[in-house]
């Protein structure tokens, strides 16, 4: 897969594309029957598989959502994607003059000029061009003058990506891993950099890495005690992480640390991707350090006799 980074810079003039649009945030079960449509159509047709989406979010930029909060950063999505055997995604700056382009300049010039588009396959419901003022009806007419076919994605299909989407983030709003795994096909995962934290953790004989997101909008699963994988040096391990406060010592401030079993190595700065097998529980204050001693131990051997399951 190749990934560009806005529309001008397709190159490949030499083949055309089967298109679809969207942000397919989390690329989950849903989002994957459409993509699969997409790759059977163009090796039938001899095009090339090609997804268009935009960076930032839409809403940040319309609505200046603040608060929107994404199953996956761009780079995790990039990651996902690469896995599925797509020819091209193109990741196409979203800026309000964009937002201000006409429905025939974008079909025509960035799709049809930019992209080569011989088919588009998008929802019944996709609306595009300034104000999302035309729709598949008109996509359907631009496709018989500008020689590209629209095939489109019944409502059913369009639901079940919008009903997934939905509970993915509620049940990781809720803790319920188990569920947004299920949907999504793949462990949820958080992915950002080590930082240095208080080295509480080490004192209490669990020390931990502590993992700082710099995506504001990125999803993060409700406060609590987790056990997660990471792949660290081409091997897999298996740890525990808080999502929290620490309230037990007077935490003010909400972090993610992370104790690995059986690692005794430095990842201060380092790049890290933890995926999130199962919730143990919620976060409490204890009345001693003693007694999150003692909890962190049956978190631990819970968490062993879970991965040895």
């Amino acid at each position: 897969m190749e990934t560009i980074q806005n529309i001008s810079q397709y190159k490949d003039f030499n083949h055309h594309t089967v298109i679809t649009i969207g942000t397919f945030d989390g690329v989950h079960l849903g989002h994957r029957k459409i993509l699969e449509r997409l790759i059977n159509s163009a090796k039938k047709s001899g095009l090339k598989s090609t997804v268009l989406t935009f960076f930032p979010h839409p809403r940040m930029v319309l609505q200046k959502d603040v608060d929107i909060k994404l199953l996956n950063t761009i780079e995790e999505k990039k990651q996902i994607l690469e896995t599925l055997g797509l020819d091209y995604l193109i990741i196409h700056p979203f800026t309000k003059e964009f937002s201000r382009l006409s429905a025939t300049d974008f079909v025509r010039d960035l799709l049809v000029n930019g992209l080569k588009a011989k088919k588009i396959i998008i929802g019944y419901d996709h609306r595009f061009g300034r104000n999302r003022n035309a729709n598949i009806q008109d996509l359907i007419a631009f496709g018989n003058a500008l020689d590209f076919e629209v095939e489109e994605i019944p409502a059913q299909e369009i639901d079940d990506v919008s009903v997934s989407s939905t509970k993915i983030r509620n049940a990781l709003l809720e803790g319920d891993v188990e569920t947004a795994n299920n949907y999504l096909s793949y462990a949820y995962t958080l992915s950002g950099t080590i930082k240095k934290g208080k080295g509480l953790g080490k004192e209490f004989g669990f020390p931990t890495a502590n993992l700082h997101i710099p995506e504001s909008y990125k999803l993060i699963p409700k406060t609590g005690a987790y056990v997660v994988r990471s792949n660290i040096e081409g091997k897999s391990f298996y740890g525990m992480m808080n999502i929290g406060f620490n309230p037990t010592v007077d935490g003010t401030e909400k972090s993610i640390e992370v104790n690995f079993f059986d690692f005794d190595g430095d990842l201060y700065d380092k790049k890290l991707q933890v995926e999130i097998l199962h919730r143990i529980r919620d976060e409490h204050k204890f009345n001693s350090i003693d007694e999150l001693k003692a909890q962190l131990k049956k978190d631990k051997a819970f968490s062993l006799d879970l991965i040895s399951k």
